[in-house]
């Protein structure tokens, strides 16, 4: 079961100063992502100011506000929204108890970790001990890991809380959330819109800022896809610069865990604290792991042009026919910007790029076919009765795995039978060579490449659930990079007509094997300096706004 085992628009902003009826002695602020960090001075800003991680580190060593407070607020606010969101499958009975641990220490002056007090979620095919890690499946339902995974590990040792386990597509496998075998999650932009998938749960839940950071899992775009439709940074990083060791397993040489944040800092600080070698994960990487919160300049600090001489390729055949209009505007308004702060844009070409979708869907699904065989009621998940161990097998896959899961296992069965595995799945590891040295290419002329996130923005819930070649089809940005192991950066850049105030539209970046260090500088940068943008959903942020 585990992946390393065996494996221009008017936005509604959110209130600024929010007096919770937890706190009636002094208002508790809610930092927006372009609002300085309480009490600090210009000087003090060498951390950037929209870092909600590092401004809530401050103003619990400053005595502001205290984790308790921070926990209740933010439970108040998941309280408020879920109900429309369907962002969570479970929430975690322990949030309050481990942020009075963490009260308790900052009083005695003991050392807290950087992540002290920040509530992060986590998506439901990533283990955890005390909740339940069901990958959005029946077969799995009511499963309680004994374990952590590494990932999950990290985060609580240096001081993260848990908030609860995010919806998603069944065990990864889908690009809306509606594949879930529970719920179907809702956009915070427009709630009768998909979220993306299949972290949309995760990507949601940063959204409405239920919580202050989320992990994902990222196997042909499932991080990078739902941030640009919920209009918040995610990081899918390099294959093995993140502990696979207690990922459920979809696609084993594709996994990743990825991260969601509000701001590009509190993305790479979440990467930070989870990354590095793993015994656990003999694919883990051994590489060093640089200090990117180093990267996160403070907007007061930058120069005029803060990216001169950075060389950067637009790749020609994401903006070609088949993406809409309104993405096409937005990511040549985001490469004219990047052009503002000192970068050299070209079109560059990758000639093997439509390729990869077919590859990756033949790839994808050989894996999961294999990976997914252990789900049989015996060795693991719910069991079903039966008279005989054929029917007990039969019976508890049945009803166990959803459709989409059953299509996939199918495809990849097919795939790897003894007549037709040099035909597709020998033919796709080809194709996937031919990927990798593309952009090692395209990658050795330029620093970093950009491309749209996702051929549209967010879309109607169930406008594509009878269409899934049209569905698997808005993958096609971002499995390229996976089949390629590299590094991708998405952030909001702009805006398409849709919904009551327009839905966002995400930017990808794609770097160098291990080079998260430069996307994320660079991310950071275009962020600081982009002018007229808000992302806040309007809605979540006005029925927030409401109930105050």
């Amino acid at each position: 079961m585990l992946s390393a085992m065996q494996h221009p628009l008017s936005l509604s902003r959110f209130p600024r100063h929010i007096s919770s009826s937890f706190s009636k002695s002094r208002p508790f602020h809610i930092l927006s992502s372009a609002q300085p960090t309480a009490g600090l001075s210009v000087a003090d800003q060498s951390p950037p100011s929209n870092s909600q991680i590092l401004s809530i580190r401050h103003s619990l060593l400053s005595g502001h506000f205290t984790a308790t407070q921070l926990a209740e607020f933010y439970l108040n606010r998941l309280k408020l929204t879920e109900p429309q969101l369907n962002s969570f499958l479970h929430i975690s009975n322990n949030v309050l108890k481990e942020a009075q641990e963490i009260d308790d220490k900052i009083k005695k002056k003991e050392e807290v970790g950087p992540l002290a007090g920040v509530l992060v979620g986590v998506k439901d095919n990533i283990c955890t001990a005390d909740m339940p890690s069901t990958g959005g499946s029946r077969i799995l339902e009511g499963y309680r890991p004994p374990f952590d995974a590494t990932a999950v590990k990290r985060v609580k040792e240096l001081g993260g809380i848990v908030v609860g386990k995010t919806n998603l597509d069944e065990f990864g496998m889908g690009s809306t959330t509606e594949a879930s075998a529970f719920k179907v999650t809702a956009n915070p932009w427009d709630l009768s819109r998909v979220p993306g998938g299949s972290s949309g749960g995760s990507a949601a839940a940063v959204s409405a800022r239920q919580c202050v950071v989320s992990l994902g899992s990222d196997t042909g775009g499932s991080v990078r896809q739902p941030a640009s439709f919920c209009g918040v940074v995610g990081l899918k990083p390099t294959y093995g610069r993140v502990s696979r060791f207690g990922l459920m397993a979809y696609a084993s040489s594709l996994d990743a865990i990825g991260c969601f944040g509000s701001s590009v800092a509190d993305a790479g600080i979440l990467l930070h604290a989870i990354s590095g070698h793993d015994r656990f994960d003999a694919t883990s990487s051994k590489q060093e792991v640089p200090d990117y919160a180093s990267q996160f300049i403070s907007a007061t600090f930058l120069k005029s042009r803060p990216l001169e001489g950075l060389r950067v390729g637009l790749i020609r055949e994401t903006i070609d026919e088949g993406v809409d209009s309104g993405v096409k505007s937005a990511i040549h308004g985001a490469a004219s910007h990047l052009e503002q702060l000192g970068c050299t844009v070209t079109e560059v070409s990758l000639p093997s790029f439509s390729l990869g979708l077919p590859a990756y869907y033949i790839l994808a699904s050989s894996e999961s076919s294999s990976n997914l065989s252990r789900y049989d009621g015996v060795r693991y998940g719910n069991q079903v009765s039966a008279d005989e161990l054929n029917s007990l097998y039969e019976d508890s896959r049945a009803k166990g795995f959803g459709p989409e899961v059953k299509m996939r296992i199918l495809m990849g069965t097919y795939a790897l039978s003894a007549g037709y595995y040099d035909a597709y799945y020998k033919r796709a590891q080809q194709v996937r060579t031919l990927i990798r040295e593309s952009f090692k290419a395209a990658l050795d002329e330029n620093d970093i490449l950009i491309s749209p996130a996702a051929p549209s923005a967010a879309y109607k819930i169930g406008e594509k659930t009878s269409d899934p070649l049209a569905m698997y089809a808005g993958d096609i940005m971002t499995v390229n990079v996976n089949l390629a192991g590299l590094p991708a950066l998405v952030l909001p850049c702009g805006f398409v007509e849709g919904g009551t105030d327009g839905l966002p539209v995400g930017l990808q970046m794609i770097g160098a094997a291990f080079d998260e260090e430069k996307l994320l500088k660079v991310g950071h940068v275009f962020e600081q300096t982009l002018q007229g943008c808000k992302f806040v959903p309007p809605l979540i942020a006005d029925k927030i706004a409401d109930s105050y």
